[in-house]
């Protein structure tokens, strides 16, 4: 199985970089995995709704010329789907054995996701209603896909 994360933006913090390298570390034994970043839009404080969507459409456009059309893509979205971890892996285990061996994660800059990006997506899940830094974020999915890994394999980890 091949899963990427697509983040819009770099990640500066080296805790969180190096916490997200530990993670990709341990699920090299076991699947394919990539962090692919894409630039920001530089953008003011303060916009417009249009100058807003401006922005999320290209990132947007960034983001989309990463996905591979065979990709199953599962946005990260407030308004997504809530999952348990067991519930995370049960779909891409799924996936790798129904589905397609190649998923993409998504993960949008601090304006979210252009609707090209989530009509692209077959899903959408959420980690809550709060509102998360996108770079805090990259680690949490980083260690539930790890997670999910190792509930898949029957080792011990997640509890």
């Amino acid at each position: 199985m091949f899963i990427q994360i697509i983040a819009v933006g770099k990640l500066k913090e080296k805790y969180l970089v190096q916490g997200i390298a530990e993670y990709a570390k341990r699920l090299t034994p076991y699947i394919k995995f990539q962090v692919v970043e894409v630039p920001d839009e530089k953008a003011p404080e303060t916009m417009s709704e249009a100058e807003v969507q401006a922005v999320k459409a290209r990132e947007g456009e960034r983001i989309l010329a990463h996905v591979k059309s065979e990709a199953h893509v599962i946005a990260l979205a407030i308004d997504g789907k809530l999952w348990s971890s067991e519930e995370l892996a049960a779909e891409l285990d799924r996936l790798g054995t129904y589905g397609t061996s190649h998923v993409v994660f998504i993960i949008g800059g601090s304006h979210g996701l252009a609707d090209e990006v989530m009509r692209r997506a077959q899903q959408r899940m959420s980690f809550g209603r709060m509102t998360l830094p996108h770079q805090l974020m990259r680690l949490v999915l980083t260690e539930q896909i790890y997670r999910a890994v190792k509930i898949n394999r029957g080792e011990p980890y997640h509890k």
